[in-house]
């Protein structure tokens, strides 16, 4: 058992704390991660919020890079002192989908068997289970992914969520390819990693939508053709008339509310591909006219994590990065210390951020 200072949620809406916990040696299939940089996403303030369960206190944090320090019995995959992203899907590889050859809709996925605790005992929920705005956090063994270590951890470990979700919306769900007219809705930290993913994959026309011009301008950087201000166009129309009255032929909806997702719906060209990457909440309900879903035809997919298998997409995406290919370092906005990740949630809030990561 070691101790480590983290950040817990204890209640709804309340502001974080910065505490001691209690990291338990890893039991079979574990490993301890001294946890080097950790993003701060949406997510988390999901956790925070309550919009993800009533199962607090939480500990926050998913997007990690760190190094391997302890492993459990029969863990082969890593060994102390590999560099490693850590993912919250790991395949079990003996589910239905897994048998099935589609790993990356795994019914059945890991996550540690033992708790980590507050210093009185009680257990924590860890984020996503992993925890990671901690110094040092407990994950199953098929959560790490072994990368080059030569990527910075405050890069490398966007790949453990946000920009995985977004590049692999494009690529994996969306099967964007050459020559393809893209347009995505929402432009933070996963509109852009969709953008990246679409100009990489070779996509004619690249439409960015925001309501915010200053995320729309980080759109361009990363490869966004056009952009449309959603607070003076409609956003349909908009997408429409830069396709040649057509629409794209893959939507991705980064935001996740009805509004966005009608907006994705009707913005595609017949046949298109509309994908939603943005997480909505449990309370919102849809409504399409069903002659329109038929008369429209096409896909409607949702993305899980970019339907990535992180073994083989992780080590690729830091591969690129570090040929210059994949310009992750444009999305780190600021990296800050635990005591800071409260103003980064206010922060994130008001747009003023793609990504704060924590760094140790």
């Amino acid at each position: 058992m070691t101790e480590a200072r983290a950040v817990v949620s204890t209640g709804k809406g309340k502001p974080v704390e910065v505490t001691t916990i209690h990291v338990p040696d890893p039991g079979p299939g574990e490993a301890v991660i001294r946890v080097q940089a950790c993003g701060v996403c949406h997510t988390d303030l999901h956790y925070r919020e309550g919009g993800i369960s009533d199962d607090y206190p939480f500990l926050l944090g998913h997007e990690v890079a760190g190094v391997v320090e302890q492993v459990g019995d029969g863990v082969g995959n890593v060994e102390p002192g590999d560099f490693v992203v850590l993912n919250w899907r790991a395949v079990c590889g003996n589910c239905r989908a897994c048998k099935r050859g589609r790993p990356q809709y795994c019914f059945d996925t890991h996550n540690a068997a033992q708790p980590m605790t507050l210093g009185d005992g009680t257990p924590l929920s860890p984020a996503l289970g992993i925890g990671g705005f901690a110094e040092r956090t407990l994950v199953h063994s098929g959560q790490c992914t072994k990368v080059d270590p030569a990527a910075r951890p405050a890069v490398a470990g966007l790949l453990g969520c946000g920009v995985m979700a977004g590049i692999g919306a494009a690529v994996n769900t969306g099967q964007v390819g050459p020559g393809d007219s893209v347009a995505v809705i929402g432009c933070g930290g996963v509109g852009d990693g969709a953008i990246t993913g679409a100009a990489m994959a070779g996509a004619r026309r690249i439409i960015a939508v925001d309501k915010d011009p200053e995320k729309l301008a980080w759109a361009r950087e990363f490869g966004a053709t056009h952009t449309v201000n959603a607070s003076e166009a409609d956003t349909v129309e908009a997408i429409r008339e830069l396709t040649g009255g057509h629409g794209a032929d893959v939507v991705v909806d980064a935001v996740g509310v009805p509004a966005t997702y009608q907006q994705a719906f009707y913005a595609r060209d017949l046949a298109g591909t509309a994908v939603l990457v943005g997480v909505p909440t449990p309370e919102m309900t849809l409504e399409l006219p069903l002659l329109d879903v038929f008369g429209r035809g096409g896909a409607l997919k949702s993305s899980w994590y970019g339907d990535c298998l992180p073994e083989r997409d992780f080590p690729m995406l830091t591969e690129l990065h570090l040929q210059g290919r994949l310009p992750l370092e444009k999305f780190v906005s600021e990296e800050i210390s635990l005591d800071d990740v409260e103003a980064a949630f206010a922060k994130m809030g008001r747009g003023e951020v793609l990504r704060s990561v924590v760094t140790f």
